[in-house]
């Protein structure tokens, strides 16, 4: 059962389409429109009818009918007709497509089903064509007829020339292959030499157009055969006139023509016609050729009788007219300088090549004189030269040269160039503008005094010296104010212009500018160098961009600076200087820094530059490093204090020593410890000073001193010596003899005592005594510690060397030797034996 069931829609829908299908064969629906063309955006009606009767299986069913538009789906108006039909009206009040399918769907028991189709196009009448116009070709006589069509009408439309005699029907010529716009009508179509009615007509659904009637004699509208040109030769007698021979075609022979010639030399962009040449074939001449000049010839033909086509131009011919003698002046500039030694001057002469017709041919080359051509002899050359330009030496005064162009006809006047001194007026005001990418326009003022002449130069700007000698043009007109200069011009190139104003009598001073026919952005920019920087300054340098890359006037350098922050500001730099300095950067801080070169058409960026500003400035450096540097002297100053506390204290506060203190104040040999020297006035024995200590040495056993003459020397004072034993006392010591014989005293000299003779004797003892004159001080008074010295106690003890009974250290017994240490004590050690 559910199987069953399943299968009844499928079978609902295969009846509809096998009873209802569009075209089938019982016809049961039918679709009809108004119109199956339209004009474009007019209203479209259509009906869809359905008979019931004859679609089996609708009879007791009901019938929905909807209409769809290509694929989009249109309401439309459903009723019951005569007959048990269903009917469907659908109006479509504004049809904008150019073509379109109307659909009539069916919907029963929930199934729809397509039952009917109507086409439907929409377009415009036919556009009237126009710029109608025929030829007719004498090789076939063929009428060949083009025009232009209109606008498209989006409708399939028929296009016919149509074409009637004087007494004839109207035909069709012609019809056009595809889309062409043009067709040929058979000669058997046409009344040669008879007025003829030719049109175009175009025909659609919507209508049909015609162009204008063009009524012609076929032959009226005939295109010749080009004739040809068979010689050019010049005229002798007149020597600026050619005489040209030509022939026609052979379809033309029978007509009158009328022909044109033109011709241009090589140079020339445009050509030069010459009209109303008449005649079927033959000669004509023509004057106003300019001298050893290339031309191309060239002539066409048409019918004289009616103005109709002109044949194609003729295959070229060229010819060159004869060379003459050149004529005219040339333009000539030159400056002077003396030449050194010699009194010679050197000229540096030059001038401009003749204009073509002042040429009269190829110029072979140019002389250059002294003094003007005389009859009977040529004067010296100084020059002869296919240059425009000359250097020469020439004697001091010369005020006067000449100058003359010579081509294989002959030589030219000399133009006599006066040398001129600079010394007259300059200009009041000179500027420049562009002209073009490859011109300039120069303007001035005129100076007060009346000019006869201007000389323009100019110079390209460049980082290599150059010089261009043809860079300078003439200007005759006295009244003047501007020129146009296009030699050697060249965009976003630099030119240096100077004007110069010749006067009757001197040349003008030069007035300069400077100009560019075109600007653009600098091709680059300058290469930033770091100079210097501190903890907050950063000075920078850079080499200017050269001239050949400015590619325009440098307005402004513009430095831009950003920190990590992104931080980002910037600066204007007048284009006459190449350094700037950046202020107030923040210490220890990372900086990217780059310039911009600018023009009045753009500018430039260069590359990127990193830079650290410092923590301190040279100054704080500095400073830092001498406080550092004080420090660490004062440092070792006071380590060397501490480790030479002695020394140091010697140098700054040296001991004097104190007589009251010393060793020797309380000193009492033994011997004497218990016998009491008994002097007046004294006091107990305390500190003395002592100033001057003598030191005696031991004469040899029964040697007298030598003597010496009275009153060779004053008075010593004596040392005394005390002595146990025979022979024991005081004693005077003797005056030591130096090696010079003086007499001076020695200091720390040995005393030595002996038994008499026969008397045994001990080792005698060895007293040393000072022989100061100085008082000792009756009593002591507030002074320095008592100074010792430890010098003597580095001697060894109880030792004598050789034979002489000389101790190697003073006793012990004599603490004055001991406690005391001057110099010259090495001699103690090497004392000699009386």
């Amino acid at each position: 059962m559910a199987r069953h069931g399943a299968g009844t829609p499928f079978l609902l829908r295969l009846s509809l389409l096998l009873l209802l299908r569009p075209g089938g064969t019982l016809g049961c629906a039918s679709v009809a429109v108004g119109s199956p063309i339209v004009r474009m955006g007019s209203a479209v009606t259509a009906s869809c009818t359905i008979q019931s009767e004859l679609c089996r299986g609708l009879e007791q069913g009901k019938v929905r009918i909807t209409w769809m538009l290509d694929n989009e789906p249109m309401a439309g108006s459903q009723r019951r007709g005569p007959g048990g039909t269903e009917v469907s009206n659908l109006t479509l009040p504004r049809f904008n497509r150019t073509q379109a399918k109307l659909w009539c769907w069916v919907e029963w028991n929930g199934t729809k089903q397509r039952v009917g189709m109507a086409e439907i196009r929409a377009g415009y009448p036919p556009a009237k064509p126009f710029n109608l116009s025929c030829v007719l070709n004498l090789s076939d006589y063929g009428l060949t007829c083009q025009w232009e069509q209109g606008a498209e009408s989006h409708l399939p439309t028929s296009i016919a020339l149509k074409c009637a005699g004087s007494r004839a029907q109207v035909v069709t010529g012609c019809t056009p292959q595809g889309d062409r716009s043009r067709c040929t009508v058979p000669r058997r179509l046409l009344q040669l030499y008879r007025r003829m009615e030719i049109w175009v007509s175009a025909a659609n659904a919507l209508g049909t157009a015609e162009s204008e009637h063009l009524y012609i004699d076929p032959m009226d509208v005939a295109k010749l055969d080009p004739p040809a040109l068979q010689s050019i030769q010049s005229i002798p007698f007149q020597t600026d006139c050619i005489a040209l021979t030509w022939e026609v075609a052979r379809s033309n022979a029978h007509m009158e023509l009328q022909c044109e010639l033109r011709y241009r030399a090589s140079e020339d962009p445009a050509w030069a016609l010459v009209t109303d040449i008449v005649g079927q074939a033959g000669t004509t001449q023509h004057c106003g050729f300019l001298f050893g000049t290339r031309y191309h010839f060239q002539m066409r033909c048409r019918r004289s009788s009616a103005r109709g086509y002109w044949s194609e131009w003729s295959p070229g011919r060229n010819y060159t007219t004869h060379e003459k003698a050149p004529t005219g002046k040339l333009d000539a500039w030159w400056s002077t300088r003396p030449a050194g030694a010699g009194g010679r001057l050197e000229v540096q002469l030059r001038w401009k090549a003749p204009r073509r017709r002042e040429a009269n041919g190829r110029v072979l080359g140019y002389r250059v004189t002294l003094s003007p051509r005389r009859r009977g002899r040529d004067p010296p050359t100084v020059c002869n030269t296919t240059y425009t330009q000359c250097n020469f030496s020439a004697p001091a005064g010369t005020r006067r040269v000449y100058i003359s162009a010579y081509n294989a006809a002959g030589e030219s006047a000399a133009t006599e160039v006066i040398l001129l001194e600079r010394k007259g007026q300059p200009l009041a005001r000179l500027w420049a503008m562009p002209g073009g990418e490859h011109s300039l326009w120069v303007h001035w003022e005129a100076p007060p005094a009346p000019v006869a002449t201007y000389i323009l130069e100019w110079q390209r700007v460049s980082s290599e010296p150059g010089h261009c000698s043809a860079c300078w043009q003439m200007e005759r007109d006295g009244d003047a104010t501007a020129a146009l200069i296009q030699d050697g011009i060249e965009p976003f190139q630099r030119y240096n212009i100077s004007v110069y104003p010749l006067y009757k009598d001197a040349i003008g001073v030069p007035v300069h500018t400077a100009a560019y026919s075109k600007q653009k952005a600098p091709s680059h920019a300058p290469k930033l160098h770091l100079k210097s920087i501190s903890k907050s300054d950063a000075e920078l340098c850079w080499d200017p961009v050269p001239v050949e890359m400015q590619n325009g006037f440098i307005t402004s350098y513009t430095i831009f600076w950003a920190n990590s922050t992104a931080e980002v500001s910037s600066a204007a730099v007048n284009p006459s200087l190449s350094s700037f300095v950046i202020r107030e950067l923040k210490p220890s801080t990372l900086y990217k820094v780059h310039i911009m070169a600018s023009t009045a058409a753009g500018g430039t960026n260069g590359t990127s530059l990193t830079l650290v500003t410092m923590v301190l400035d040279d100054i704080e450096i500095q400073f830092l490093f001498l406080t550092l540097g004080l420090i660490f002297v004062l440092l070792i100053l006071l380590l060397i204090c501490f480790q030479k506390n002695g020394r140091v204290k010697q140098q700054f506060w040296p001991s004097v020593p104190d007589p009251a203190n010393s060793s020797l104040g309380k000193w009492v040999p033994v011997e004497l410890q218990q016998e009491h020297l008994q002097v007046p006035g004294m006091r107990e024995p305390g500190l003395a000073t002592i100033s001057t200590v003598t030191v005696l040495e031991r004469a040899t056993w029964r040697k007298e001193p030598p003597t010496e003459p009275a009153g060779t020397f004053l008075a010593m004072p004596q040392p005394y010596v005390r002595q146990e034993g025979p022979g024991c006392g005081w004693a005077a010591s003797e005056p030591h003899w130096g090696p010079s014989g003086s007499g001076e005293t020695v200091q720390y000299a040995r005393v030595v005592g002996d038994g008499y003779k026969g008397q045994q004797h001990t080792l005698p003892r060895l007293y040393l005594r000072s022989s100061s004159s100085q008082p000792l001080l009756p009593d002591p008074s507030p002074s320095p510690k008592p100074y010792q010295n430890l010098w003597f106690h580095l001697a060894a003890p109880n030792s004598c060397p050789g034979d002489g009974g000389c101790p190697e250290e003073p006793p012990t017994t004599f603490p004055l030797l001991q406690g005391l240490r001057i110099s010259g004590a090495e001699e103690l050690h090497d004392c000699r034996t009386f």
